[in-house]
C-alpha cells in the first residue's frame, strides 16, 4: 500500500493527479460532501453558540468505508480538495474519520498541471480554520432559514416546499422585476432625423436632432413634433462644428466566475449550470495526446489576479504571434472587487501555448467553444488597447442642433483576438465638409417611439445583478439559479429569460410579508461581507450567527403567531370520501386534493376547465417542460394532446407536436 494518500473531491481528478505524482502516491476521491448536517433534524445547537452537529451522510457511508480502507496503511494523508472555502471544509470534515494516528497535510493548486501540482506538494500547509468557520457559518445560516421557514410554507401554501436564504433573495429580485414590467406605463416620445446634402455632392448625410435651445429635449406628442418639423422646413441648415478625436478601448479583464457565466450565456447561450459543468471538465483534466491535462485554472474565483509566470508567458506569446505593437510596455493590471479572495487567480488557460485549435481534436463541441472563449479573453487582456477615430459634426437649424457621428477603427489591438459586437464601426466620412457649409434639406423624418419596460432577467443579467449587489459567491451563482428553477419558483422562458411561476409569486409574497429583513438585498449582502470577515479573522463564527439570528428570530416568532393554515375550496366533493376538495400547491405547481388528507389521499390535476379538443373527455392542464409552459390533457397518457396556447372553448388550435 502507498505510504502517501491524496484525497481529492472528484474522481475525474484522480487519474490526472496520479499520473503527475507517480506510484508513491495513491489518489482517491471523496465524491464531494460525505459529512453534513442531518436531514431529519435542525442539527444546530442554537443555545451553544450555534454549534453544528455533523454526521456521515447516509447515502455516502460506503464511500467513507472505502476511503478508510484506502488510508489504512498510509503514513501521511494529503487533502487536495478544491482551494475555496467549500473545499477546505470538505477536507477538514474528513480528518476526524480518516486521520487518526496519521500526518495530515493540506495542499491546494489553482491548475492541475505537473508544475503546479508538484509545487503544491513541496509546500503543504495546515488547514485554514478561519476559512472552515466561514464555510460552516454559511451552511448553518442556510440551514436555519430552510428549516425554520419551510414549515410556514407548508402551512400556508402547500407541502414539500422549501425556502433558501440566498435563493429567496434571487427569487425576490425576479418577482419584483416581473411586477415592474407588468406595472410599466409606456411613455410616448418622438425623434427627428434630417436627410441633408451639400451642393455639388451626391451623397446624403443623415443627422439626428440632438438639442433644442442648447438643452436635451423631450418631444412628448405628435403635435409638438409636427409644429417643430414645420418650423425646420423653412430653416437654414449650417455646419457649425466638425471635431475628431482618438478613443482608446482597453481590453476587458480575464474571466472570473460571474463574468464567464455572463459571457458564456451572451455568446454561446449556455446557462450557468452548463457553463460550470464544462469548466469543471476543462479544469479537472482532458486527455490530450495520451496525457491527461487540466486545460484551465480553477473556475470558482472572484479575483482577476494573474500569476507572474502566466503573464510573462502570455506576453511572450503575444510578441511572437502578433508582434511588439500589440504588446503593452508593461503588463495590464486589473483590480478585483473589494470582497475578492486575492489568493486566487482569474480563470485562464493553464498553458497559453496550448491554443484552442491545437486541442480542438480532443474536445467535444461545447468544451472547445468554452475553452476558446477563456483562451481568447486571457490573451486579449494582456494586449494593447484598440484605437478608434471618433468624428462628430454639428449642424444648426433655427434653435435646433442636429448631430452626425461615427467612428473608424485605426488599430485593432486586443480586438484582433477577442472581437466584440458592440465595437462595430459607423461610417462617418466628413472630409468633404467644412465649418460654415450650408446644407440642403432633402427630408425631415419624425418617428414615434415608446419607452420600454425593464427586461426580464436572463441568467447572465441575474448573475451580474447578484454580483453587483454583493449576494452569493463564485461557487453559488449557478446553484442559486438551478435551485429556484428546480423548485418551480422560476421558469426558464425562450431565450433563457427567467420569469416567476404562480407558485414562485405566492412563495415570494409570503416571505416578503413575514421575513422582509432577512430576505432584504442589503441585509443578505451584509451577511456575505461578514462571512468574508470570518475568513479573514476579523469576526468570530458565533458573533456572525448571533447578528443574523436576532432579527430572524423576531420575524419568525411574528410569522408563526400570525400564519394560519388556509384552505382554498373549489366547490367539489371528493369522489372517494365525500369531503370538500381544496387547491394545494406542490413543487410542480397547483393541484386539487381531498381536504381529508392524509386519511384520504385522492388528488387530481388543477385544470383550466376547458375540455380537451383532442379527446373531449379530459380537461386541459397547464404543464411545464424544460422548453417552457404548455397545455396538456388531464387524461395523459391516454390522450397526448398538447398546445402552446389555451384554446377557446369549442375551438381547436394548431397542435404543437
Amino acid at each position: 500500500m502507498a505510504k502517501f494518500v491524496v484525497v481529492v473531491e472528484s474522481p475525474a481528478k484522480v487519474k490526472t493527479i496520479n499520473k503527475i505524482l507517480g506510484n508513491k502516491f495513491k489518489v482517491v476521491a471523496s465524491m464531494g460532501h460525505l459529512i453534513d448536517l442531518p436531514k431529519s433534524t435542525l442539527g444546530i445547537n442554537i443555545e451553544k453558540d450555534f454549534e453544528p452537529h455533523f454526521i456521515v451522510v447516509r447515502s455516502k457511508t460506503k464511500i467513507l468505508s472505502k476511503l478508510k480502507k484506502d488510508v489504512e496503511d498510509a503514513e501521511t494523508i494529503y487533502f487536495a480538495t478544491d482551494p475555496d472555502r467549500e473545499g477546505e471544509a470538505i477536507g477538514w470534515n474528513l480528518v476526524e474519520h480518516l486521520g487518526a494516528g496519521k500526518k495530515i497535510k493540506r495542499v491546494t493548486f489553482q491548475e492541475i498541471t505537473k508544475s503546479a501540482v508538484l509545487k503544491a506538494f513541496e509546500t503543504p500547509r495546515d488547514f485554514d480554520r478561519q476559512k472552515i468557520d466561514a464555510q460552516v457559518a454559511r451552511r448553518v445560516l442556510d440551514r436555519l432559514v430552510g428549516y425554520k421557514i419551510s414549515p410556514l410554507l407548508w402551512k400556508k401554501i402547500g407541502s414539500r416546499l422549501s425556502a433558501g436564504r440566498v435563493q429567496s433573495v434571487a427569487l425576490r429580485m425576479i418577482v419584483e422585476r416581473e411586477r415592474a414590467i407588468i406595472a410599466f406605463n409606456p411613455k410616448e416620445y418622438w425623434q427627428i432625423a434630417a436627410d441633408l446634402q451639400k451642393s455639388g455632392r451626391a451623397d446624403v448625410l443623415t443627422a439626428n436632432l440632438d438639442k433644442i435651445d442648447g438643452e436635451k429635449f423631450e418631444l412628448g406628442d405628435q403635435k409638438i413634433t409636427d409644429d417643430l418639423v414645420s418650423k425646420l422646413k423653412t430653416s437654414e441648415f449650417l455646419v457649425t462644428s466638425i471635431s475628431s478625436r482618438t478613443v482608446r478601448k482597453k481590453p476587458n479583464p480575464p474571466f472570473i466566475t460571474s463574468t464567464l457565466q455572463q459571457e458564456a450565456f451572451n455568446k454561446l447561450r449556455y446557462n450557468a449550470a452548463k457553463t460550470m459543468m464544462i469548466a469543471q471538465q476543462l479544469y479537472e483534466g482532458i486527455e490530450v495526446g495520451g496525457e491527461t491535462i487540466g486545460l484551465i485554472t480553477y473556475m470558482r474565483t472572484d479575483s482577476v489576479n494573474l500569476s507572474k509566470d502566466a503573464v510573462e508567458l502570455v506576453r511572450k506569446y503575444i510578441g511572437e504571434k502578433h508582434g511588439d505593437k500589440y504588446l503593452p510596455e508593461t503588463p495590464n493590471v486589473y483590480k478585483s472587487r473589494k470582497s475578492a479572495q486575492e489568493a486566487h487567480e482569474a480563470i485562464r488557460p493553464s498553458d497559453v501555448y496550448r491554443t484552442p485549435e491545437e486541442v480542438k481534436a480532443f474536445l467535444d463541441a461545447d468544451q472547445f467553444k468554452l475553452y476558446q472563449l477563456i483562451w481568447n479573453r486571457f490573451v486579449s487582456c494582456q494586449m494593447e488597447s484598440a484605437e478608434y477615430q471618433y468624428r462628430r459634426m454639428e449642424i444648426q437649424a433655427a434653435n435646433c442642433m442636429f448631430a452626425a457621428s461615427g467612428s473608424t477603427l485605426i488599430f485593432d489591438g486586443h480586438l484582433t483576438v477577442y472581437p466584440q459586437a458592440d465595437e462595430e464601426e459607423g461610417k462617418a466620412d466628413f472630409s468633404h465638409y467644412v465649418e460654415g457649409d450650408k446644407l440642403n434639406l432633402l427630408e425631415l423624418k419624425p418617428t414615434q417611439h415608446f419607452t420600454k419596460p425593464p427586461p426580464r432577467f436572463s441568467e447572465a443579467s441575474l448573475v451580474k445583478a447578484l454580483e453587483e449587489e454583493g449576494i452569493g459567491r463564485p461557487s453559488t451563482y449557478a446553484a442559486i439559479i438551478q435551485t429556484i428553477v428546480l423548485r418551480n419558483y422560476v421558469l426558464r422562458e425562450k431565450g433563457g429569460y427567467l420569469g416567476p411561476t404562480d407558485l414562485g409569486l405566492k412563495v415570494n409574497d409570503l416571505l416578503v410579508e413575514y421575513f422582509s429583513e432577512v430576505i432584504d438585498v442589503g441585509f443578505t449582502a451584509q451577511m456575505e461581507e461578514e462571512l468574508d470577515k470570518v475568513e479573514e479573522g476579523q469576526m468570530t463564527y458565533a458573533k456572525l450567527l448571533h447578528a443574523f439570528y436576532v432579527p430572524f428570530k423576531k420575524e419568525l416568532i411574528f410569522a408563526e403567531a400570525n400564519t394560519e393554515k388556509t384552505h382554498h375550496f373549489v366547490g367539489q366533493k371528493c369522489p372517494d370520501c365525500g369531503k370538500e376538495m381544496v387547491i394545494k400547491w406542490g413543487r410542480r405547481g397547483r393541484f386539487v386534493s381531498c381536504s381529508g388528507f392524509p386519511e384520504c389521499k385522492f388528488a387530481k390535476p388543477y385544470t383550466t376547465g376547458i375540455k380537451c379538443p383532442g379527446c373531449s373527455d379530459g380537461e386541459l392542464v397547464k404543464r411545464r417542460s424544460p422548453k417552457g409552459e404548455f397545455y396538456g390533457c388531464s387524461k395523459y397518457p391516454k390522450c397526448t394532446y398538447v398546445s402552446n396556447e389555451l384554446p377557446e372553448e369549442g375551438k381547436i388550435p394548431e397542435v404543437n407536436s
